[in-house]
């Protein structure tokens, strides 16, 4: 059974709250209506309409081939379902790096035609006048910091970031800035624990992890990743909750079976 405090509707400020107290923040990623629909009824804090749809939904190496069309388009189906979680929607790649004028269009467009409550973007220092600009117009800003998979083809791997020291002073650097600038939480992904630690400790808002170890504010998963829908995804820092993809192929080759023999309809199921 869920355990969750009873709220009409999740704000950036309880979320600020809870870190406060000390709870932890639950985050899954969302794409479709019917999902979102059972996660959010579960009583989920944070749903994310990942830019991970690129890849789970429309089978794609990279984050990179989503487009602003399609993120919206999977960003609605979301928020038509949840009645209690914040939805926070990933600008995906081209739409904010580079031009601050284009980023705050984007944001626009996704706050106006999804309904979503907050956007998330990758990077620290060299997106700053994006994510001002976009925050002067009243749009909550989630930053993400450690494995930017937008910026895969610059670093070549998926592999753990700011294990060096240089790299690990840039990230403490960059979580402050972002918090200075007037983002409401961060996304740490796969940089060693102890450092994740640090910037928790260091911040006043909530630090969500993902292969960030267990001493952040919260944590997000890929939701295909933790129900076992995906198989071939095998980090380190995944935990499967249940085996679907084995239930829902069972289950496709009972149908299969019962049409190719005649036993489904039945008598019963027949008007």
């Amino acid at each position: 059974m869920s355990q969750h405090k009873e709220v009409k509707l999740i704000t950036t400020h309880q979320l600020l709250a809870m870190k406060r107290r000390g709870e932890k923040i639950s985050m899954l990623t969302a794409y479709d209506f019917s999902m979102a629909t059972i996660l959010d009824g579960a009583g989920i804090d944070v749903l994310l309409v990942g830019d991970s749809a690129s890849n789970v939904m429309a089978g794609h190496e990279t984050t990179l081939p989503i487009t602003l069309d399609q993120m919206i388009y999977h960003a609605s189906s979301v928020v038509r379902a949840v009645k209690r979680a914040l939805v926070v929607v990933d600008m995906p790649f081209g739409s904010y790096q580079g031009n601050s004028s284009e980023a705050l269009r984007s944001a626009i467009r996704i706050m106006k035609e999804s309904g979503g409550h907050a956007i998330k973007l990758e990077g620290g220092a060299e997106i700053r006048e994006s994510i001002s600009r976009i925050l002067t117009a009243g749009i909550p800003v989630m930053g993400h910091l450690g494995l930017t998979p937008q910026s895969i083809y610059k670093f070549g791997t998926y592999t753990v970031r700011a294990k060096e020291e240089a790299e690990a002073q840039k990230l403490l650097e960059d979580a402050q800035l972002l918090q200075e600038l007037g983002c409401f939480a961060l996304v740490l992904e796969k940089i060693p624990s102890t450092l994740a630690k640090q910037v928790a400790e260091q911040l006043t808002i909530p630090v969500i992890g993902i292969g960030a170890g267990p001493d952040v504010d919260g944590q997000v998963l890929v939701v295909h990743d933790m129900l076992g829908i995906t198989k071939e995804f095998k980090p380190r820092f995944l935990r499967r909750y249940a085996d679907l993809g084995d239930l829902m192929h069972d289950a496709v080759a009972r149908y299969i079976n019962d049409v190719k023999t005649r036993d489904f309809p039945s008598a019963e199921e027949a008007y």
